[in-house]
């Protein structure tokens, strides 16, 4: 995976847009359980008054507080209201710090004095205490006081404020937002309308916070998107560089139906978890910290059921990935394998129906898709199993905090707010980890595809242009020599080629001749360097082929294949594949020597008429003779025919040999073929036999000299015909 994630450096300003993006969603998504609180909390439960600190307050009521004030404590509060006839009014604009202080001094007096107006019992004893009448107004006779007996007063409270100090901080909030609500009362404030304005400008609040995480989301999955887009766009093209780099030996190591599926299946797998990275594996940590740092904020004591949850998570992950990551490994091996079967029977579907073999065909295509069938679906199982148990989990979790959180509740350490937003919080840690599964389950399958790829990016060609490369000699232009060589193909034990030495100078044809297997293709496909010599040299205008570029050196190198092959266009754009810019008369006159102007003049649109895929709507002797035109119209120093007119009729055969001549006077051609007929006029003739020179010369030095060419003629000819 290293390798790939350097294909995201043109992508970086993205990341960054992204990675911003993403803690701004975190942020807003980790806000919303806290505003949930504050509804349950302070909308309904407080009726939307926040704390303890009266926005108005009575004189009557601010005198009455101040009775258990000291002496800062009582100067602190009032610096914070102004006086408005006959009640105190909070100053505008102080700060949510200020507000906690004030509250945390209000809180204790108001609790205080709670107790000596609204508990009874408290009152009694006070007043026995203090030798009071039944019908005497406790708080007129401690206002009255001389300064001894207050303080005598304040002793006798300590022990109340003693028991204050061990409440919970919830109930004593409660009890003064009580007090809050009973002074707003008595104002003659409208409680209902300052309940609906808080849970109205929370709620629209959350719709604009939800509005904005929505939007990150939408950004981050457009962005996300266009990076993965990008990298597998980078990533097929440095496939298609390297491939197309590669020599036979490497087409052999991978197979097409391989190399296929790694440029296609294996980059989409590649593209999707990036796609998925961004959005998930970006985004769950970011939410799993932020949600356990806002859980520890909330209620630490019940954290260990987010722990035991993780865990249990963790185990099933662990457990599920045991069994079925060897399955994952296995999946694209045998999706290489359906593809090469599927590419087998559609390429040879007409052997297949001549030799009635339609049956085997179905059962071997029908086995490779069972097993693809079968890996999948036991991957799809474990998967599909692993979804109701994280639900299971979550369910649990849910329930146990419920559990927990409302003997809290009950012993007024917990709020009921805080218990939904502990849940909201859970919901979202877990939900992390869920998404990290999610992504874990494309992981091994991308890790597969991801050194699938590698081990295409990291091979090296075997044939590769040299450091310093050599300049062609002029003199020598359009010569092809051959001194000492012998190949064998890679890990083959045998040569196919031994000891070839021969040479053909400008304007010379050479042709080459022997029984199947000899060595004729394999020689003629040194020149190019479709591979490159085992022992000896091929030297092309005096340089070795291995000192040159394989540019420059194709270049100068005109080549029909053995099987005619064409590309989808026009005929016009395959005869002038080599040379695009070629005038329209040089590609006329190319196919007017490959005599295929004939049957091109008869197409309704001539040189603009289509060519299917692969030339599947031409006959094989014109797709020949379309190959052999296109080479010419490159006007290459050297034509290299590797058996390109076994399609042809005798006539055609002997009209083309005749223009292709006088037309390619000074071009050097060198020709592979099976009949003496198409070569009997060469300069020169090599016999191979079993990949050695059984002979070399022309036609009637052969047929004197050589015995191997002697009875290959003879096979051919008839006597009159080789005498002639």
């Amino acid at each position: 995976m290293r390798k790939i994630i350097k294909y995201l450096r043109r992508s970086t300003g993205y990341i960054f847009c992204i990675m911003l993006l993403l803690f701004l969603q975190a942020y807003c998504d980790l806000s919303l359980p806290a505003y949930t609180s504050d509804i349950v909390n302070v909308g309904i439960q407080q009726k939307g008054i926040l704390d303890g600190v009266p926005e108005e307050i009575r004189v009557s009521s601010m005198e009455n507080l101040e009775l258990f004030l000291d002496e800062d404590s009582r100067s602190q509060a009032e610096g914070y209201y102004e006086k408005d006839g006959d009640r105190y009014v909070l100053k505008e604009g102080i700060s949510k710090e200020e507000r906690e202080s004030l509250n945390d001094v209000l809180g204790k007096p108001i609790l205080m004095l709670y107790a000596l107006t609204q508990d009874p019992e408290r009152i009694q004893t006070l007043k026995e205490q203090m030798n009071l009448p039944p019908e005497a107004d406790l708080l007129e006779t401690i206002r009255q006081m001389p300064p001894e007996a207050m303080n005598q007063m304040r002793q006798m409270l300590e022990e109340s404020s003693k028991q204050i100090d061990q409440m919970p901080e919830s109930l004593i909030t409660q009890t003064a937002v009580a007090y809050v609500q009973q002074e707003y009362q008595e104002l003659g404030l409208d409680i209902d309308q300052i309940q609906i304005r808080y849970i109205l400008k929370i709620g629209l609040l959350m719709l604009g916070i939800a509005f904005l995480s929505m939007l990150a989301a939408v950004l981050v999955t457009f962005l996300s998107a266009r990076v993965a887009a990008a990298t597998g766009h980078d990533l097929r093209n440095s496939i298609y560089r390297k491939v197309i780099g590669f020599s036979s030996g490497e087409y052999n190591q991978f197979s097409t139906a391989s190399l296929i599926t790694r440029s296609s299946n294996d980059i989409q797998q590649i593209q999707l978890l990036m796609a998925m990275v961004f959005r998930i594996a970006m985004y769950a940590p970011i939410m799993g910290i932020g949600g356990i740092l806002k859980v520890l904020k909330t209620d630490a004591s019940m954290s260990w059921i987010i722990a035991l949850a993780v865990g249990v998570l963790m185990l099933l992950i662990l457990v599920l990935f045991g069994i079925a990551m060897p399955r994952f490994k296995k999946l694209q091996v045998l999706i290489d394998r359906l593809n090469l079967v599927t590419r087998e029977i559609l390429t040879g579907l007409p052997v297949i129906r001549a030799f009635s073999r339609e049956e085997h065909e179905k059962v071997r295509f029908e086995e490779a898709n069972r097993n693809l069938t079968k890996t999948n679906l036991f991957v799809n199982r474990c998967m599909t199993f692993m979804m109701p148990s994280m639900m299971l989990i979550m369910n649990g979790v849910s329930v146990l905090i419920v559990y927990m959180g409302s003997h809290a509740v009950d012993n007024g350490t917990m709020q009921v707010g805080d218990m939904m937003a502990f849940i909201q919080y859970a919901m979202q840690i877990i939900m992390s980890f869920l998404m990290l599964t999610m992504l874990s389950i494309m992981l091994p399958r991308a890790s597969v595809s991801a050194n699938r790829i590698a081990e295409v990016l990291d091979t090296k060609p075997s044939i590769r242009d040299p450091e310093q490369p050599q300049t062609p000699d002029p003199d020598q232009k359009g010569t092809v020599s051959f001194e000492g060589v012998s190949f064998s193909y890679p890990d083959a034990e045998e040569k196919v080629l031994r000891d070839i030495t021969f040479t053909a100078k400008k304007g010379q044809t050479v042709a080459f001749i022997g029984s199947t297997g000899s060595g004729k293709s394999t020689l003629l496909n040194l020149i190019p360097r479709f591979y490159d010599v085992t022992e000896g040299s091929v030297k092309v205008d005096g340089v070795d082929v291995r000192c040159m570029n394989q540019k420059e050196l194709r270049d100068k190198l005109g080549y029909v294949p053995q099987k005619g092959v064409l590309f989808s266009g026009t005929i016009h754009s395959n005869i002038a594949y080599g040379c695009p810019d070629a005038p329209q008369e040089q590609v006329e006159q190319a196919a007017v020597i490959a005599q295929a102007e004939e049957f091109i003049l008869e197409k309704p649109d001539k040189y603009e008429a289509a060519i299917s895929q692969g030339g599947s709507n031409v006959s094989g002797g014109q797709k020949q003779r379309l190959s052999i035109a296109r080479a010419i119209a490159k006007q290459p120093e050297i034509l290299l025919f590797d058996d390109s007119f076994s399609a042809l009729d005798f006539k055609t055969d002997v009209a083309l040999r005749k223009a292709l001549k006088v037309a390619t006077a000074e071009t050097t051609t060198l020709i592979v073929a099976q009949r003496i007929s198409t070569i009997i006029q060469a300069d020169l003739i090599i016999v191979l036999d079993k990949g050695r020179v059984a002979g070399q010369g022309t036609h009637r030095e052969l047929m004197e000299s050589c015995e191997v060419y002697r009875q290959i003629a003879m096979s051919q000819l008839s006597e009159e015909e080789l005498a002639g």
